[in-house]
C-alpha cells in the first residue's frame, strides 16, 4: 500500500477532505470488499501520479459509518471527488485507472 494514500476517519474527514486546498478523490471501501481490493493498486499509482496536485483518501465504511451515511454510501466501492468542500464527481463500482484519473482531472 502506498504511503501517499491517506486514510481518513469520521473524526478527521472534514480537515483531510473538505478543507483541502487541492481536489480529493475519496474511496469509500471495506476490507471484505473484493472490487475495493481490485482498484487499490490503481489508487496507489494515482496517489503518486497526482502528488502535490490532488489527494487520494480512503474511508473504511465499517469503521466510519457517520461519514458513509452523510454521503449516502449504499454500495462500495464508491468514489467521490471533492473540490473546495463540494462533491464534484461520483463513481460507483470498480473501474480502471484511466476512469479514476479522468474524475480527478475534471476537478483540477
Amino acid at each position: 500500500m502506498s504511503n501517499a494514500v491517506i486514510h481518513a476517519s469520521d473524526a478527521d474527514f472534514d480537515a483531510t477532505v473538505l478543507q483541502s486546498d487541492v481536489p480529493v478523490l475519496v474511496d469509500f471501501w471495506a476490507p471484505w470488499c473484493g472490487p475495493c481490493k481490485m482498484i487499490a493498486p490503481a489508487l496507489d499509482e494515482l496517489a503518486g501520479d497526482y502528488a502535490g496536485r490532488a489527494k487520494i483518501v480512503k474511508v473504511d465504511v465499517d469503521q466510519n459509518q457517520a461519514t458513509a451515511l452523510k454521503y449516502h454510501v449504499r454500495s462500495i466501492p464508491m468514489l467521490l471527488v471533492f473540490k473546495d468542500g463540494q462533491v464534484q464527481g461520483t463513481q460507483i463500482g470498480a473501474v480502471g485507472k484511466p476512469q479514476l484519473a479522468q474524475l480527478i482531472d475534471k476537478a483540477l
